[in-house]
């Protein structure tokens, strides 16, 4: 029987919710259309609103939270590898790096 390592579980748990989460973001986006495509039925057409063409579009907004929420991630990403970086000599000597027994030897 083959030994999965944690790393390979790990990897194999990530991809399993990315899956799930990808199914379930496509029926959402399939029930909003059906129910879109049905209200928009019902909807009268409004008038335009004074100074709305000054807002920004939703996809602009989603757009610029996206961007933000990228840059955010990649800072957050350096700093978790900056605080490993600072913690090294201390985890080179009590193991934690990678699991294993510190390399120092008993004397």
């Amino acid at each position: 029987m083959p030994t999965i390592t944690t790393e390979e579980a790990i990897k194999t748990t990530q991809e399993q919710i990315l899956s799930a989460v990808r199914q379930s973001q496509e029926a959402m986006v399939k029930a909003i259309t059906v129910w879109s495509q049905t209200v928009a039925k019902a909807v009268p057409e409004l008038p335009s609103q004074p100074l709305a063409d000054k807002l920004p579009t939703p996809e602009k907004l989603v757009e610029t939270s996206f961007e933000f929420a990228e840059k955010l991630l990649v800072a957050q990403h350096k700093f978790a590898n900056d605080v490993l970086a600072a913690a090294a000599p201390v985890m080179k000597k009590t193991g934690a790096r990678n699991g294993s027994k510190g390399d120092a030897k008993a004397s």
